[in-house]
């Protein structure tokens, strides 16, 4: 069971893609035996109503309330009852997702919301949550549930010796282990740091890094791709076919005090599949 509060938090209004990160977030709960909290992020007086003093409730919203309610039975027929709760916040909605990510297994959201702007790849609450809550958040987008004929594919993770990268190899080799399925760790040298001797360093901490998660999950098979190609081209090509892809929300080229990185930021918008973006702790 779980060991926070929320389990895994999804967020939910009442979107095309807000109704898949609800699958795929029940799946998910499922798979780890959390709770799933389904949060609706409503106007100020619609959450004092639910909750009598305006702060996020536990409880069912007001009836007039149905996107959140459809959503609350939906899940509890995926999960079965009790598995599933709402949280009825004030506040915008990315605001709201990520003041209660520190008390989430993971925040998960849809690539793109109601308000979303047409041919927008990545709405601004996906783009504010990954870059700001705390932990891990997942955008499910792509394609990632079983059709006729589904091989499972790897779980992909990009790896370049960061510290967020080895928070990526942690949460992908969890992920993996849940799907029975291999990762696939990529390291492209491409970003390697330009100073002599900088790919072979980078290469030798990847290795590190995969040899520890080996070494802790000995019945996990860990594939890895080392390339020089350019991180966004190695990892978007191998995203084809993959369950979810894994990064850390910045590598070793980032800027200090950016939240993310523009690899994170590219998988997000291109990748064929869900995106999970991990801030280390």
């Amino acid at each position: 069971m779980t060991s926070t509060i929320h389990g895994i938090l999804v967020g939910y209004d009442g979107s095309p893609d807000s109704e898949q990160a609800l699958r795929w977030a029940a799946r998910e709960a499922r798979w780890r035996g959390s709770v799933l909290t389904v949060c609706h992020a409503c106007a100020p007086g619609q959450a004092r109503a639910a909750s009598g003093d305006g702060r996020a409730s536990g409880h069912m919203p007001p009836a007039g309330d149905q996107n959140l309610a459809g959503a609350l039975r939906f899940a509890q027929e995926l999960m079965g009852a009790g598995q599933a709760r709402p949280l009825l916040a004030a506040g915008p909605a990315a605001h709201v997702l990520c003041e209660h990510s520190a008390d989430a297994d993971m925040v998960v959201v849809g690539a793109r919301g109601r308000g979303g702007l047409p041919g927008m790849l990545l709405g601004s609450v996906g783009q504010q949550v990954c870059a700001h809550a705390r932990g891990r958040v997942v955008v499910v987008r792509g394609h990632w549930h079983p059709a006729a004929g589904y091989v499972p594919g790897p779980v992909v993770v990009g790896a370049d010796g960061s510290d967020g990268s080895r928070a990526a190899i942690a949460f992908a080799a969890e992920e993996a282990m849940l799907r029975a399925v291999p990762v696939l760790a990529v390291c492209a040298l491409a970003d390697s740091p330009g100073s002599l001797g900088g790919a072979g360093r980078m290469q030798e901490a990847f290795d590190r890094d995969i040899a520890r998660r080996e070494k802790e999950y000995p019945e996990l098979a860990i594939l890895r791709q080392v390339t020089f190609s350019q991180p966004r081209t190695a990892l978007l090509e191998a995203t084809s076919g993959a369950q979810l892809l894994v990064v850390g929300s910045r590598g070793r080229g980032g800027l200090e005090g950016m939240p993310l990185g523009s690899v994170s930021q590219a998988m997000l918008h291109h990748a064929r599949c869900p995106v999970g973006v991990v801030h280390p702790q």
